[in-house]
């Protein structure tokens, strides 16, 4: 069912939102990686998830799932609920359970629509995962406004390796200072002419 969805919305998304993908050499084609992208708008996540080779395990707010329809779509792709403003555990063994799979997890640093043009502080739950599970952050530039028939650009970048901070403590200032490191990195690709 998901891939007579996929391949349903996938066409609708290409002629509205005329996607345009660069990069996507960097998603591996098997292993585990996390995709991290800036949050521009609701759809952005969709463009993503509906344009990818590989099937993308998005984390959503668990509030869409009050709506049927979102709720229905979300089990239909694989998408899980986190709850926002903590430490959702069940998110995180989630999270990692995905990445053991060689999956492909995706998750917005930003925690919330535009979150870098409101200036809040990015979450460090992408840093975290890649640290645990040895998984790759794929960064991603999202470019485009989401009205339909304009041009969305989606920008991937080359995969970033936090293997050598797998005995380090986690501390917060290290998790901090990594994932300052990660939104420039994607403020560049979505900055970037493509």
């Amino acid at each position: 069912m998901r891939i007579f969805i996929k391949g349903i919305l996938h066409f609708i998304v290409l002629i509205v939102y005329r996607v345009k993908k660069v990069g996507e050499k960097n998603v591996p084609e098997k292993d585990a990686c996390i995709i991290a992208p800036n949050h521009v708008h609701a759809l952005d996540s969709a463009a993503i998830v509906l344009t990818a080779k590989r099937q993308i395990r998005f984390m959503a707010k668990e509030e869409l799932y009050k709506n049927p329809i979102l709720r229905w779509l979300a089990k239909v792709f694989g998408i899980f609920p986190v709850k926002r403003g903590g430490n959702d555990i069940e998110a995180i063994k989630t999270s990692l359970r995905i990445l053991k799979n060689n999956e492909v997890l995706g998750i917005f640093p930003e925690g919330t629509r535009n979150g870098m043009a409101k200036h809040e502080k990015a979450k460090s739950g992408a840093i975290m995962l890649a640290i645990k599970s040895g998984a790759p952050i794929i960064p991603v530039g999202i470019q485009g406004s989401f009205k339909p028939f304009t041009k969305v650009k989606i920008n991937y970048g080359k995969p970033i390796y936090y293997k050598k901070y797998d005995n380090e403590k986690l501390d917060k200032d290290l998790l901090n200072k990594l994932t300052q490191e990660l939104m420039e990195e994607i403020v560049r690709l979505t900055n970037e002419k493509i």
